[in-house]
């Protein structure tokens, strides 16, 4: 991490230590973000996981985790289901995805008698950095709601414009992405970035303003915006990136990764507490970045 990131980091750091339930703790990632985490001073951890191959994964890369309690679990399904139960039993206030399925976790979350389900809907928004613009970018939703109608799309922008705000983003900025800038009717996503706007002007959606139908380029460079002429509250100074379906936002995310210098983290919001839920081929950075993120929740 170059220094500048880490000061970002630092500066996000908490008044009080979080503590953060790992479900299948045997995850080297995982597992050097939380001792990461815990140095930097943002987070303790509870590991929950195979007590042999957590403490052997650490002792093999070097890693203390001599200050976490670990709870022995047989398999990662009941991993998963001892790390929400720490959540919603008020041990932990973080919950977070170490080797175990996707799947296997939401469901533990989910379960109507033992998870930590919220009030609306629950989705992933992915919080992108940029050292070389010194810039953040929120998108949603990259990973978890597929192909979201107008009353979902209502709740990822709850879910973000909380997470932006909590990030110090007082009044979040949220472009609905288009194809083009127009309302044309055979082009659902524009028809429903037109009501997105229309809502948020009667106040229907709050705390944030909401400007579509707008195209990726003039929601995030003025330049192209000056360029065609367009004007408006969104012209190159988005915060919130609203993806129309999860093939546009996970394909824009992984290009971001992939040819420029973005750094990843993400969230999944709308639970009892948020979710670090980063893949499995996600660094240790990207994992770390994710966690700092959690605490300021």
């Amino acid at each position: 991490m170059n220094q500048d990131f880490v000061e970002k980091l630092m500066a996000m750091r908490p008044a009080k230590l979080r503590t953060i339930a790992l479900a299948a703790a045997d995850d080297i990632d995982a597992l050097r973000a939380v001792c990461r985490a815990r140095d930097m001073g943002f987070a303790n951890a509870i590991l929950c996981g195979d007590e042999n191959k957590i403490k052997s994964m650490a002792m093999a890369s070097d890693l203390d985790i001599s200050g976490f309690e670990i709870v022995h679990c047989a398999d990662d399904v009941s991993a998963a289901m001892c790390a929400v139960g720490l959540v919603r039993d008020g041990r932990a206030d973080i919950l977070m995805k170490g080797l175990v399925h996707t799947a296997d976790i939401l469901r533990a979350v989910l379960n109507r008698e033992s998870g930590i389900r919220g009030d609306g809907i629950l989705s992933h928004v992915a919080i992108m950095y940029s050292p070389t613009y010194d810039r953040t970018l929120f998108l949603t939703d990259i990973a978890m709601v597929m192909y979201p109608d107008l009353e979902t799309k209502v709740g990822l922008i709850n879910n973000a414009v909380n997470f932006a705000r909590h990030m110090g983003v007082d009044i979040p900025r949220v472009a609905p992405l288009c194809a083009v800038e127009t309302l044309n009717p055979k082009m659902p996503a524009t028809v429903d970035a037109a009501a997105l706007q229309e809502m948020n002007a009667r106040g229907e959606i709050k705390n944030c303003i909401i400007s579509g139908p707008i195209a990726f380029d003039i929601a995030v460079s003025r330049r192209a915006a000056d360029k065609k002429g367009i004007t408006g509250p969104i012209t190159g100074n988005a915060d919130i990136l609203l993806f129309h379906n999860i093939e546009a936002g996970n394909n824009t995310i992984k290009a971001m990764v992939q040819f420029g210098d973005w750094i990843f983290g993400g969230l999944v919001l709308g639970a009892r507490a948020p979710i670090v839920l980063n893949s499995r081929s996600d660094s240790d950075v990207s994992k770390l970045y994710s966690i700092c993120c959690a605490c300021m929740m």
